[in-house]
């Protein structure tokens, strides 16, 4: 049999407010195969605009892959077994538990593949990613489409933040300090990317739930 050529190896990253970014680690012909990967998640698992406690409407679209998605409605926020709609979650693609694999160099997969999906007008306020059982875990998120301002804080609300376009193909791992730092997307620049027929931005994001 032929020999598998090795994974390349992960670029050296930067570093902001704590947070690991590797700016295009995915190249546009990656990048246009997860988007396909992802044609088929959102087809088993239609995106869904939350609805937080309060019972206001997210801005953002939803859905996921995995042994657990991430859920918000009106009983709180959580990790649930089933989309919205009762059917099980489709498992995650391949290609994406190579790249968790590849940059977090973990053989411990996720349990959980989040995907959301931001139209011109959609945001994500400030947050920490604290719903799951072990902050000891990374959090790895890749960016396609459409370019999102990502601001970064640290692990309190009121810390001073600094922010950063991400650009399709850029890839961001949350670990040690900024494994509960809190961040957001303040908008999108519609029109930036051609990736996604449609428009808009998606973002990927692969969380470990419980040890």
């Amino acid at each position: 049999m032929p020999e598998v050529p090795p994974e390349p190896a992960v670029p050296a990253p930067l570093s902001q407010a704590g947070f690991l970014i590797w700016p295009g680690l995915l190249d546009p012909a990656e990048q246009a195969a997860w988007v396909d990967d992802l044609r088929g998640v959102v087809a088993a698992a239609p995106l869904v605009r939350p609805v937080t406690p309060g019972g206001r409407a997210m801005s953002v679209r939803m859905t996921g892959a995995g042994r657990l998605g991430w859920i918000a409605d009106r009983a709180g926020y959580r990790y649930a077994p089933q989309h919205p709609s009762g059917m099980a979650w489709p498992p995650v693609p391949p290609r994406i538990l190579a790249l968790w694999r590849r940059v977090t160099g973990l053989s411990r997969d996720p349990d959980c593949c989040l995907v959301n999906y931001y139209d011109p007008g959609a945001r994500m306020g400030l947050h920490q990613d604290r719903d799951e059982g072990d902050f000891g875990f990374p959090v790895l998120s890749v960016s396609l489409g459409d370019d999102g301002l990502f601001r970064m804080g640290g692990a309190r609300r009121g810390d001073r933040t600094v922010s950063r376009w991400l650009r399709s193909g850029d890839v961001v791992l949350m670990a040690g300090a900024a494994r509960l730092a809190f961040h957001g997307i303040d908008r999108i620049r519609p029109g930036s990317s051609r990736l996604l027929p449609q428009g808009g931005r998606l973002n990927v994001t692969l969380r470990v739930v419980a040890g």
